[in-house]
């Protein structure tokens, strides 16, 4: 256990009191107990709460500009069987930033081993956190300046981390209709998705 510090926002209080390592496998899960500030006035009872130590996640989505194609990547996703017929998502390319700063570095090397792709220039989109309820992690999102019009597609993956990918380019037009079919409807691809949309006509590419 380790003893965490108090903290103070807007003069609400927040203090975590102790954490312990309750499982640490693959992912690890940590928990907290903490009390806090009440709206309505006085401090709450000690709360129990297991929370998902995953680390923070980079994605991009690679953009074609001249041809206005983007960039998906196929892969299974065990988790969507339960709400889905398949657990085959099309997802922007991404990976675990395992603890580096250098979060282009990770967008970049996410990129050829998922797509067989070398990044240039990169426009950071956004941040945020996926499930903050449950786990502590955070994603950011980049745009990448591609040229899908010469480009070869394929399977890829590293076959020790059990990847097995397919790269697919579709319109602009062709994935903002499946977003909103919503057979896109993983986060990072949704936000990416909708963030093009909004920025597209503001950016200006090399």
């Amino acid at each position: 256990m380790k003893e965490i510090s108090q903290y103070n926002r807007e003069n609400l209080m927040f203090k975590t009191s102790e954490n312990r390592v309750l499982y640490d496998g693959f992912f690890k899960i940590e928990e907290y107990v903490f009390e806090h500030a009440l709206f309505a006035g006085g401090v709450s009872e000690p709360i129990r709460r297991e929370i998902l130590e995953r680390g923070h996640a980079v994605a991009v989505l690679p953009y074609d500009p001249v041809s206005d194609e983007i960039l998906l990547i196929e892969q299974i996703r065990i988790g969507a069987l339960a709400t889905k017929d398949s657990p085959w998502l099309l997802e922007c390319i991404a990976g675990m930033a395992e603890g580096s700063d250098d979060l282009e570095a990770v967008a970049r090397k996410e990129a050829q081993e998922e797509a067989g792709l070398d990044l240039s220039e990169l426009h950071y989109m956004r941040s945020y956190l996926s499930s903050p309820g449950g786990t502590t992690e955070r994603l950011y999102l980049y745009l990448a300046q591609v040229n899908l019009r010469d480009y070869q597609g394929g399977t890829f993956g590293l076959p020790e981390e059990g990847e097995d990918i397919k790269a697919h380019v579709m319109s602009f037009d062709e994935a903002i209709c499946r977003l909103e079919s919503e057979e896109i409807d993983n986060a990072a691809t949704v936000i990416s998705l909708q963030w093009l949309a909004l920025n597209k006509s503001k950016l200006s590419f090399k």
